[in-house]
């Protein structure tokens, strides 16, 4: 390896250099005053939403999150339940009832029938209960509110 060989790779890394400068150095400058505010108002972040329920009132107003006098909130507290979960007994109760139900089919105490048309009772009940109840609960929010002087 001559010292022509070493000579020649420094000329070509010092082209290939000044030519990847002249390159960003172009780029870099081609920009106009729209394209960069065009790209300042895309690294905004975005406007917060404030969302308001049907009637006005603020969203969380039922909201049971504590939060400290400088305004973050506070996660010591316990979240509650959206609504009352069932509880052991009534669960057992349930369990019952499915097994005495399957129980009757093998024993051939109800009729196919009647034992298809209790599995599909259930099955509707589970099926619509929810929405039912959230019918009632917006039928309640529709009423006026009673206030006590």
């Amino acid at each position: 390896m001559g010292g022509g060989m070493v000579a020649r790779l420094n000329r070509y890394s010092v082209l290939c250099g000044a030519m990847c400068g002249i390159f960003a150095l172009t780029l870099a400058g081609c920009s106009t005053p729209e394209e960069k505010a065009a790209f300042a108002k895309r690294k905004q972040p975005p406007q917060a939403v404030i969302v308001k329920s049907a009637n006005g009132s603020p969203v969380d107003e039922g909201s049971t999150q504590q939060h400290y006098k400088d305004g973050y909130p506070s996660f010591n507290a316990l979240p509650t339940a959206a609504n009352v979960q069932i509880n052991d007994q009534q669960a057992g109760d349930l369990v019952k009832q499915l097994t005495a139900l399957g129980s009757q089919r093998k024993a051939g105490t109800i009729s196919e029938a009647e034992y298809q048309k209790r599995v599909a009772e259930m099955r509707k009940l589970a099926a619509e209960h929810g929405q039912d109840t959230l019918q009632e609960i917006k039928q309640q929010g529709d009423q006026p509110s009673q206030t006590q002087n």
